[in-house]
């Protein structure tokens, strides 16, 4: 601990000294997200779980200096305790730390970094590293990274390193190489992207001697992909095959996997529609075989479904099944603008997503999510905007290990309305009619925002059905310039928290919520 607070108040000294002399370029950011958690009689029977202070806090400080080519930075995280419901604070051992740290050197054709290294090969299925706060997961790769592009034909990346888990590092090396090549850049064809690329990634690691006749210690990933993009068309085709790895479905044996994707889309003025289809098979690749937790992911399987800002079209969010999927989305969208006065639209949007298990991992296929649902936005003048949505979801409360399904119908009403330049207010009514789980919800929200500064908003989301309990918030929050502070407090469902289709559990709790955020 004194040693990282040494290095960070040596940056903080040096840095803004070099900069002064050559002229380079400091930036940085301050999260701090605290709860202080009150008992709660309405929670008892709900998972609740507090900690013995009643308090948790993540804290993220971030410093990043450039001059010319090079740059350099560090991360300080602080968990104060962590917040409930984030594996880190379960698994991690640090109150504090030094969560990222690098150098690196980019010009037109080169780049190069060493220390911990945030990198995507193709859409991710075999290899991501990335932080995403919300979800507690930073899986960075310590080591080294370097790239080579020629011109637009050509591109090589190659990492090798260890890779981040939780608060330590895991006891795996993770070496790989990502190839794309510019068909359409070497033709000198106009207009048109045509790119042909491949991905190759190793995960090796000593393995323990209670599963040694059963794991080996390197598990080898390929990818093969191809993109293009022409006249509105554009599609994108990806097929990833995984050597034989330690499976939770398989009882103690392994298996290889393999990865299916495939995207078809066109736009033409205010009319789009895309088609996604993805199909996996014990693709669900851990850091670490030892490790555990959402943060123990060495790729990226994100639920190919639509993601909702509403509190009850969220309520039963659909996770992907790395051990076993098909199916995919379709997304149309058409917007009709008035051409006289540019304040008056519609736009229609229509999406539908359908998964399914794979029947070697449930005995037979099974229904594990549908969304059928559409939405009407209309502005009807500068002042006036209103949305409604209508969705109709059924899933799989076991993810499919038997045939039950539950059923949910929701519809909300959305409207904003500005009073003038600097004042609005937003309501949203939203109800839930289900004969399954908790049947019955009703929920409402009213928001009133005066810009640049203030927000308030009031909200709560009633079950009707089984547990009526009410599930209420309230929130105020400043802006000025590159701060913002948010104190809010309320009462909070156990469930799924999601952020680009990857999901954690959180369980319920009722307390104050303080959240800073700066950058200079």
């Amino acid at each position: 601990m004194k040693q990282v607070l040494f290095l960070l108040l040596l940056v903080g000294i040096c840095m803004p000294e070099a900069a002064a002399q050559s002229k380079g370029h400091l930036t940085g950011g301050l999260e701090s997200n605290s709860i202080y958690y009150v008992k709660d009689s309405k929670l008892k029977d709900a998972g609740s779980v507090y900690p013995d202070d009643h308090f948790g806090s993540n804290n993220y400080l971030k410093l990043d200096y450039t001059q010319g080519k090079f740059s350099a930075g560090i991360q300080l995280e602080g968990y104060l305790p962590a917040l409930q419901g984030y594996d880190i604070g379960v698994y991690g051992n640090k109150k504090a730390l030094l969560g990222v740290k690098y150098i690196s050197w980019q010009d037109e054709n080169f780049g190069f970094r060493a220390g911990d290294i945030f990198e995507q090969f193709g859409s991710g299925m075999i290899f991501r590293s990335f932080e995403d706060r919300t979800l507690g997961i930073n899986n960075s790769v310590e080591g080294l990274f370097g790239s080579y592009s020629y011109q637009d034909y050509i591109t090589v990346k190659g990492l090798y390193g260890r890779p981040r888990l939780y608060t330590d590092y895991a006891d795996s090396w993770v070496r790989g190489a990502d190839l794309s090549i510019s068909l359409a850049s070497i033709a000198n064809w106009q207009g048109i992207l045509l790119n042909v690329e491949g991905s190759y990634v190793n995960r090796n690691e000593e393995v323990a001697e209670d599963i040694a006749s059963i794991a080996k210690p390197n598990v080898d990933m390929y990818s093969a992909r191809a993109n293009f993009d022409w006249n509105g068309l554009n599609g994108r085709v990806e097929y990833v095959g995984k050597g034989k790895d330690v499976s939770p479905v398989l009882m103690g044996t392994t298996a290889k996997g393999h990865g299916l994707l495939a995207e078809l889309g066109y736009s033409n003025k205010g009319f789009s529609i895309l088609g996604t289809y993805r199909e996996l098979k014990y693709m669900s690749t851990k850091l670490s075989l030892t490790g555990n937790g959402v943060g123990n992911i060495l790729n990226y399987l994100p639920a190919l479904t639509r993601q909702y800002t509403y509190m009850l079209a969220n309520l039963n969010p659909y996770q992907s099944n790395g051990e076993g999927e098909k199916g995919g989305q379709v997304d149309v969208y058409y917007s009709l603008r008035n051409k006289n006065d540019r304040s008056k639209y519609w736009n229609f949007h229509a999406n539908g997503s359908m998964f399914y298990s794979d029947k070697a991992t449930t005995v037979k296929s099974r229904l594990l999510w549908r969304d059928i649902n559409a939405d009407v936005e209309r502005q009807w003048n500068k002042q006036l905007k209103t949305t409604f949505l209508v969705s109709v979801q059924e899933w799989s409360p076991t993810h499919g290990m038997d045939d039950k399904t539950y059923v949910s119908n929701i519809f909300v009403l959305d409207g904003q309305y500005k009073l003038d330049k600097k004042k609005s207010i937003r309501a949203e009514v939203q109800y839930l009619y289900s004969q399954d789980y908790e049947k019955d919800w009703i929920a409402g929200l009213i928001e009133f925002n005066l810009a640049p500064r203030w927000s308030f908003s009031l909200s709560d989301m009633y079950n009707m059905g089984t547990t009526e309990v009410h599930y209420y918030n309230g929130s105020v929050s400043y802006t000025r310039k590159n701060t913002r502070l948010q104190l809010s407090y309320g009462r909070n469902r156990a469930g799924f928290i999601c952020s680009g289709g990857v999901c954690r559990y959180t369980p319920a709790y009722t307390g104050a919520n303080l959240t800073l955020t700066t950058s200079f």
